[in-house]
């Protein structure tokens, strides 16, 4: 005879459907703080509604992009500081949408675990809200799968989805050319790419999560944890201004395998890499790991989060108005003939 006098149920196999609905209720607050305008539905429909005209747009094109934060979860998980991931999510969603042109619109979130723990998860899809309205980006929707057996406790994972528009003809890259200048937006650290080489050269390291960071103040975990930064708001102001003709988010592939995704056939991009400092984290991985340079560039952002390709008479324009929204920017090099990135001077 079952123990169950009711028959087996589904929290029986480990699934909370009550603790699923106590989040989305707990979560309604942060996610309604995301909205704009556009917005036709809050959180529990079945579908996001979005209207593009109430948004302004006359004539859009769509624009999506996807995106995860990798092996930097574990870190999260280990230390329990999992309060930036959210940021991260967004981040690596909406700074590739503004490569193409596009204004971010709306996000969703995938949010997966063994077993809800309400706490955890409230706190990381506080994260992605604070994201998303750090982006002008509303959170309408996403869906949190508790599936037993699928991760050890504790675990999670997490993917974003995002969907950004443009007034067709505006889209990037475009015009790109010899000459054109590279304006690099500095980074907040590793961002969300490379952690599973991060991991390794810790390990080596013989230094711990909680142990002291060897470049900053604090632990060592929590300084591996700084958000991805967010360029949305400062880059769509500098389009506003004109003169750009292209961007590279400088995510997995570090800058030798991103900015020539913006250039066109036969072009090429020559950095130099006495203009800007390698920040203190890049250096000590660098060094904690024996790595080349060639392969620092090929696998971090080394510093430089964003490029942008700027034409030469608006360079000046164009790094006035990002530095008046709060970036860090430095002249990198130019557009060539050729094709790849080349490198000129050391960085390490």
């Amino acid at each position: 005879m079952s123990e169950h006098t009711n028959g087996i149920t589904y929290a029986d196999a480990g699934v909370d459907i009550d603790a699923g609905n106590a989040l989305v209720e707990r979560i309604k607050p942060a996610a309604a703080a995301t909205r704009r305008a556009g917005v036709m539905s809050g959180l529990g429909g079945f579908g996001g509604l979005f209207d593009l005209r109430a948004a302004g747009f006359a004539d859009p094109v769509l624009v999506a992009a996807t995106d995860g934060v990798g092996t930097k979860l574990r870190i999260a998980i280990d230390t329990g500081h999992v309060e930036g991931v959210g940021v991260d999510l967004v981040a690596m969603c909406v700074n590739d949408l503004i490569c193409q042109g596009a204004e971010p619109l709306f996000f969703l979130d995938y949010f997966a675990t063994g077993k809800l723990e309400l706490d955890q998860a409230t706190r990381i899809i506080e994260g992605i809200a604070r994201g998303c309205a750090a982006s002008g980006c509303a959170l309408i929707g996403g869906e949190t799968a508790e599936m037993p057996g699928m991760y050890p406790a504790g675990d999670f994972d997490l993917a974003g989805f995002a969907v950004g528009a443009m007034e067709r003809g505006t889209e990037l890259p475009a015009g790109v050319a010899e000459g054109d200048v590279l304006l690099g937006l500095a980074s907040d650290g590793v961002h969300s790419n490379g952690y599973s080489l991060v991991r390794r050269i810790v390990g080596m390291s013989g230094l711990g999560w909680d142990d002291a960071c060897p470049w900053a103040e604090g632990s060592l975990g929590a300084a591996l944890l700084t958000p991805t930064r967010l360029y949305v708001r400062p880059v769509l102001g500098a389009l506003a201004a004109g003169g750009i003709h292209g961007l590279a988010h400088i995510t997995g592939g570090g800058l030798t395998e991103n900015l020539p995704r913006v250039l066109p056939e036969g072009l090429g991009a020559e950095i130099d890499l006495g203009a800007w400092d390698l920040p203190p984290v890049f250096r000590w991985l660098a060094e904690t790991g024996g790595m080349a340079e060639m392969e620092l560039l090929k696998t971090f952002n080394a510093g430089i989060g964003m490029i942008a390709v700027v034409d030469p008479d608006r360079a000046g324009a164009v790094e006035s108005a990002l530095r008046e929204a709060g970036e860090t920017v430095c002249r990198l090099g130019h557009v060539t003939p050729g094709k790849g990135v080349t490198y000129r001077g050391r960085l390490l």
